[in-house]
């Protein structure tokens, strides 16, 4: 995958898509095959090696992976858990470090007012832009995201899959994202890839599709 590519994966419920993600973030180990990423194959890496290349990597999952207790700053400041120390980030629990860059970040999703409010009193919307929050402080090469925009309303769903193409184009690498609205994968991907049980029977260009074209492949696949 060339540096800079965004790519949609697209189809039904239960085609593959979060499992796809999953490989390629070394939390779902393939039953055949090699994935490479980061010019690693996850499944092969333990401890410190699968941890960097993690780190390498960031991941907005479907059920987001924030902690409901947590205020928001401990939530989108975990994006730099990778790299800091175990005693830096036990302090910043205390007392959370770096929350003008945390604040930054939220603002960039529109809850810069939102620093000090427990996670689990927001939206899930809302809870949907603090992972997003996250991502802009870990800054990964490769930027997976699992329906980042399905809690969304159509304005903020643009704002989100911009950040998350500019983030991945800022850092030299690329953005994965599974997407179930095809103007949204055509507006922000240059590629369209299609699942089936599992298997790509699907994969061109964004400029040679159009939205007619998408929804009648789901139609096809449903």
């Amino acid at each position: 995958m060339a540096a800079g590519s965004r790519v949609a994966v697209v189809g039904a419920s239960g085609a593959g898509k979060s499992t796809l993600l999953g490989v390629l973030d070394g939390s779902v180990t393939p039953t055949a095959g090699v994935v490479e990423v980061h010019g690693a194959d996850p499944a092969a890496l333990r401890g410190r090696e699968l941890r960097r290349l993690r780190a390498r990597t960031g991941t907005v999952r479907q059920h987001l992976d924030l902690p409901g207790q947590l205020r928001v700053v401990h939530n989108v400041n975990a994006g730099r858990l990778a790299s800091w120390s175990a005693a830096r980030a036990a302090w910043s629990l205390l007392r959370p470090v770096g929350t003008a860059e945390v604040r930054a970040a939220l603002e960039r999703v529109g809850l810069g007012d939102r620093l000090h409010d427990r996670t689990d009193r927001l939206s899930g919307g809302q809870r949907q832009r603090v992972a997003v929050a996250r991502l802009l402080l870990q800054r990964p090469e490769l930027v997976l995201a699992d329906e980042p925009a399905s809690a969304l309303d159509p304005a903020l769903a643009d704002v989100v899959l911009g950040l998350l193409g500019r983030l991945a184009t800022e850092q030299g690498g690329a953005l994965v994202t599974a997407l179930h609205d095809p103007a949204l994968a055509l507006r922000h991907c240059d590629r369209v890839v299609g699942l089936e049980d599992g298997r790509v029977v699907l994969d061109a260009p964004a400029a040679t599709l159009t939205v007619a074209s998408l929804e009648g492949f789901y139609g096809v696949i449903r």
